[in-house]
């Protein structure tokens, strides 16, 4: 296949299937996958996303499914994950030789067979990174891999880590709503598990003073204990409120009327979404130094970071203070899912032009 510029692509795009690939999702994966196939769409780009027939994309769908697997196993309809997304990434390598770029979004474990791709791949991890990861891409040292975030793959050694690259994930900016002055209550977004930990919001919202809005709901049977043992005393409709799971239409209402978001986070993230998300509002980050947060978090510009739960509190006072607007025209320079798709389309030029980081990046099948 020769090289191709600027010129339309056709972009195979093979996200999980757990959830729709949406404007409105419980999958961060999926959601980021609908915004890179809207706008290649928009841009003149021939775009097929191996999904869930339910999916609302500009794209082309190719289905191997009715509808997304959390749906299907709620029903009854599917038990066992492995199996679908073992055969998504199968078909979409049999169609292969369709496209001149395939995308997974998959993790590590499309990386083996990826190999036997008749074009070129591009894998981006939107996971933490455990040790089996590391053990799998240094097997697989010469495959082309992105990153979401600079501390995803901080663990990983540095002769294998200097051939990836780190593309932050971005957000649809002119979909959220701007507030411009702060609301009267502190707002934390997430699962309702200790990783998450919001047991540690509630602490910061009482310390500091204001009512703490708390949105999400537990998805496993550990966070549902964890939440009727840590979070459901708490609950008591003034100081403390739980309203639950929200779509887009209500996340955007919620984050744009909040005064700030806590974002203490206990578990390894690799991205953060959530903290992009409230910045498009105007609404401040008030998170744990951990993971991605520094380098998502401008100090005195998009919100505050410490080290410890007791330093955050005084903090809280000092983002309600922040230009609402200035928070959001940071967020937009660095966050932007245009900025993202401008990074992403660079990285196909590289795969086409047969370099990855000045190295060989792919070598059709036919030429072994």
């Amino acid at each position: 296949m020769n090289a191709r510029s600027t010129s339309r692509l056709r972009i195979a795009l093979i996200p999980p299937l757990w959830a729709r690939v949406a404007p409105s999702t419980m999958g961060g994966v999926e959601f980021i996958v609908h915004l890179l196939a809207q706008e290649l769409v928009k841009r003149g780009h021939d775009v097929t996303v191996f999904t869930s027939s339910d999916s609302p994309t500009a794209a082309r769908v190719v289905p191997l499914c009715e509808c997304n697997l959390i749906e299907a196993m709620e029903r009854g309809r599917a038990w066992e994950y492995e199996y679908y997304e073992t055969c998504n990434i199968a078909e979409a390598l049999q169609r292969s030789d369709s496209f001149d770029v395939v995308h997974f979004h998959v993790g590590c474990y499309a990386i083996p067979l990826g190999a036997l791709s008749r074009s070129p791949v591009l894998h981006t991890l939107h996971n933490p990174i455990t040790p089996d990861a590391i053990w799998l891409l240094e097997r697989y040292a010469e495959a082309p891999v992105t990153a979401v975030s600079h501390s995803q793959i901080a663990g990983i050694p540095d002769q294998r880590r200097s051939r990836m690259q780190v593309i932050y994930n971005g957000c649809d900016f002119g979909a959220q709503e701007f507030s411009p002055a702060p609301g009267k209550y502190l707002a934390f977004l997430g699962r309702m598990g200790p990783g998450k930990s919001p047991h540690e919001a509630i602490r910061i919202a009482k310390q500091s003073g204001l009512p703490l809005v708390l949105a999400g709901q537990p998805l496993d049977q550990e966070e549902h204990a964890y939440f009727a043992e840590r979070i459901q005393p708490l609950i008591d409709g003034r100081n403390v409120i739980h309203i639950g799971a929200v779509d887009q239409r209500q996340k955007n209402s919620f984050l744009s009327d909040a005064a700030a978001l806590l974002f203490p986070i206990q578990a390894e993230e690799a991205f953060g979404m959530v903290m992009i998300e409230a910045m498009a509002c105007g609404t401040p980050v008030i998170a744990l130094r951990r993971s991605s947060v520094e380098e998502v978090v401008e100090v005195g510009k998009t919100g505050f970071y410490a080290d410890s739960l007791e330093e955050l509190v005084p903090l809280v006072h000092r983002a309600l203070a922040l230009d609402r607007k200035l928070v959001r025209d940071h967020a937009t320079e660095r966050f932007s899912h245009v900025r993202m798709v401008d990074e992403y389309l660079k990285a196909y030029q590289a795969l086409l032009q047969g370099r990855w980081n000045g190295r060989a990046a792919w070598t059709s099948r036919s030429a072994l």
